[in-house]
């Protein structure tokens, strides 16, 4: 698993420039402009790329070297960082620009996700997949602590211009990385090899995705729990300038969200969850309802605040680690590209709906109520999984599919095997 550590280390330190960065911008435009509509639509631009397209672009990631797939989307990221950084030097940066990088960041995501998702099925053995992770979870939690702060303290001691140079530099380690590694390729079904359009080929995903117990459960799970929970937090920073806070208390409430990732993931990572991965999910979920209840309803005081986004933390990577995990073990390597887009873009597809129907909730009852709002239909959702046996049933293979071989080590896969429709 070396390789994969030395590809899981680049992209970290990548990450621990972007998310800086980010939210540096993300405090920009609510200073510029303290608008709810703005937040939105700045969470729209950076997921509309992965919705839209996600689906063909999963095509393209299963045809092509899935190395040269994250390269060219981290190299491109890093341009655009640059291009920006110049129009603020310039004096020329504008909410539109911020919009715009937003866009290319969320393109180059669309690709880069489902290349390193697809690939880690291959670097990495199936039993240690859940603990993998685990420790992405703990990943996350951990540029938390440390990006919130930092992007707070770069825009207070820095200009903006400089601030994106930051996000160029880190790029680097995710470059270097992927030049040093050898990323293993799946075997090449008759399907694949043939080439058949890409139309068709993200409907042969639609097709594999029907035809598995529990998937399209999982992904409706999935698309109303985006419905519920994207819009609350996506305009956090609204709900720390209620009550009189700035930068720096938002970066310390990231922190604190972090903090709660770490120990989630601890706790994923050690247990890694029970035996039916999808118990765990729902579990997390339950308990990331009620943290966001408490969210809404706490005074308006950094340590409460604290305290209740701390839950949240703990209980995130407990609702999603086992869930990549059932993708990764259930869904054949050579189609995973397909299958990851798909479940993004097409769980992705309430998020828009939701941040237009929270503007209203925040602008008019106040963002509290979106909180309250997100968490108890979040809680709802975890209830009523528990009565859906498709779902309970998701990890079970069905009799006539045979274990698949790997065509890297011989190993076998414990995942569907693909064959074209």
């Amino acid at each position: 698993m070396r390789p994969f550590f030395i590809l899981w280390t680049g992209q970290a330190l990548s990450l621990l420039g972007t998310q800086a960065v980010q939210f540096a911008l993300i405090w920009w435009l609510t200073v510029e402009t303290g608008s709810a509509t703005v937040l939105a639509t700045a969470s729209l631009f950076g997921l509309a790329p992965q919705i839209v397209a996600g689906p063909f672009i999963g095509s393209l990631v299963d045809r092509w070297n899935r190395k040269t797939v994250m390269f060219a989307a981290d190299a491109l990221a890093a341009l655009a960082s640059l291009v920006l950084a110049g129009l603020f030097v310039t004096g020329t940066a504008s909410v539109a620009a911020v919009f715009g990088l937003l866009l290319v960041r969320s393109i180059c995501e669309a690709f880069h996700a489902p290349a390193i998702l697809a690939s880690t099925s291959l670097m990495v053995p199936d039993e240690h997949l859940t603990r993998i992770q685990g420790l992405n979870q703990m990943l996350q939690g951990s540029l938390l602590i440390i990006t919130a702060p930092l992007g707070a303290l770069l825009y207070a001691s820095m200009s903006m211009g400089n601030v994106m140079l930051v996000d160029v530099g880190t790029a680097a380690f995710a470059l270097v990385a992927l030049v040093l590694i050898h990323v293993p390729q799946p075997e090449r079904s008759t399907a694949t090899t043939d080439k058949p359009s890409v139309w068709r080929d993200t409907m042969d995903g639609l097709r594999y995705l029907r035809s598995r117990p529990g998937h399209p459960t999982l992904l409706v799970l999935s698309l109303l729990v985006n419905l519920c929970l994207v819009p609350a937090f996506a305009m956090m920073p609204l709900l720390i300038k209620e009550w009189g806070a700035g930068a720096m208390q938002l970066g310390w409430m990231n922190s604190s969200l972090g903090i709660g990732m770490i120990a989630g993931g601890i706790v994923l990572g050690v247990w890694g969850g029970f035996k039916t991965k999808i118990y765990t999910t729902l579990l997390g979920l339950m308990a990331v309802g009620l943290a966001t209840i408490a969210m809404g309803a706490v005074p308006p005081s950094a340590l409460y605040g604290i305290a209740a986004i701390f839950a949240v933390g703990v209980a995130v990577p407990i609702a999603n680690g086992p869930i990549q995990a059932v993708l990764q073990a259930t869904v054949a390597p050579e189609i995973q590209g397909r299958i990851f887009t798909l479940y993004s873009s097409l769980a992705g597809l309430s998020a828009p709906v939701g941040l237009v129907l929270a503007v209203p909730i925040a602008e008019g009852l106040g963002i509290r109520m979106t909180y309250w709002c997100s968490g108890l239909l979040c809680c709802l959702l975890a209830l009523g999984a528990w009565f859906v046996p498709a779902l309970l049933s998701i990890e079970q293979r069905p009799d006539s599919e045979p274990e698949k071989t790997d065509a890297v080590n011989g190993d076998t896969v414990h995942g569907a095997s693909y064959e074209k429709a």
